[in-house]
């Protein structure tokens, strides 16, 4: 026999509606990105959006008083032909770069290699060599770098000790640029850390192997030390080249802005400088930004493409 419920106690059961894709994905993860608000905020507000409109300005003629007027590829085409001071300032840029990122590898690479092989009072040897990188890129060294280098400064005092009647190393142009270099190779600390700490990775049986089979310190060094450093100098040559073509504060204070004698110190980013808060040429000074942007992604790119033939990884 069949029962039919009578119409006043029967209800209806429905299932309840899945809760939609959306949602399900907010209560989730709806907590993290919440904390991930203020990194969102600074990255479109003061990276991304800065740079969208600075792409766009690059292509506009822009002095901040008057509206931006677009002038399409203009501002790149004078660049690459008729700036004479884009080159100047391109040569003395990678001048700059070839030179200082190598010595101060090198330097730093040699003083981490000392200090390796394990002396008393190591922290304070640690935190002496680092606190010229802290310094070395403030307005206060780069004023005390342009008095020990000038006519009657430090470095010609010391060598007429020995009858040496030195020139003024900022102010002459073929100098200039090398005074430069110097204070970027004493702000050597930074790399040197990161040698030291990749150095304390490398296990000791190796060297004591190789001892056992003769090898000389020196071939230690060439054939364990530096092949199983080699993703250390990866990392601190792609930083340190990007650093140096970022460089501005020790060109601009040591040269007083003008870009030295003969533009012998006309840094890229002085002469972008100049353009933008000289001229108030603010939309050839964005070419020249996205400009310099290109060129150090391209040096990264190549670097990253380089390091599978002279990067030793474990495995």
């Amino acid at each position: 026999m069949s029962t039919l419920a009578s119409p006043g106690t029967a209800k209806a059961t429905t299932a309840p509606k899945s809760a939609g894709p959306l949602k399900r994905f907010w209560r989730n993860n709806g907590a993290g990105y919440m904390f991930l608000l203020p990194w969102f905020i600074g990255f479109f507000g003061l990276t991304a959006g800065p740079a969208l409109v600075s792409l766009y300005l690059s292509f506009t003629n822009f002095d901040l008083l008057t509206d931006p007027r677009w002038i399409g590829a203009a501002n790149y085409v004078r660049i690459a032909t008729a700036d004479a001071k884009f080159a100047a300032s391109m040569r003395v840029t990678f001048t700059y770069v070839l030179l200082s990122v190598p010595l101060k590898l090198a330097f730093a690479l040699l003083v981490a290699v000392a200090l390796n092989r394990g002396m008393r009072g190591l922290p304070w040897y640690r935190a002496i060599f680092y606190l010229p990188s802290l310094l070395g890129t403030s307005v206060a060294i780069a004023v005390l770098w342009r008095q020990l280098f000038a006519s009657n400064g430090l470095v010609n005092s010391f060598l007429a000790n020995f009858g040496i009647d030195g020139p003024s190393w900022i102010s002459n142009p073929g100098t200039s640029l090398y005074t430069l270099v110097i204070l970027a190779v004493w702000q050597f600390g930074s790399p040197m850390i990161i040698f030291l700490a990749g150095l304390r990775q490398i296990p000791q049986d190796m060297y004591e192997a190789a001892s056992l089979d003769g090898a000389s310190k020196w071939r230690q060094f060439w054939k364990i030390t530096l092949p199983l450093l080699t993703p250390v100098v990866f990392f601190n040559a792609v930083v340190q080249t990007i650093d140096a073509f970022k460089a501005f504060t020790p060109a601009f204070i040591i040269s007083g802005g003008t870009g030295g004698p003969i533009n012998s110190t006309l840094f890229y980013t002085l002469y972008l400088y100049q353009e933008a808060f000289g001229f108030f040429r603010m939309g050839y000074a964005s070419a020249l930004a996205w400009i310099l942007l290109v060129i150090i992604a391209l040096f990264t790119a190549f670097s990253f493409l380089s390091a599978r033939y002279w990067v030793h990884y474990d495995d």
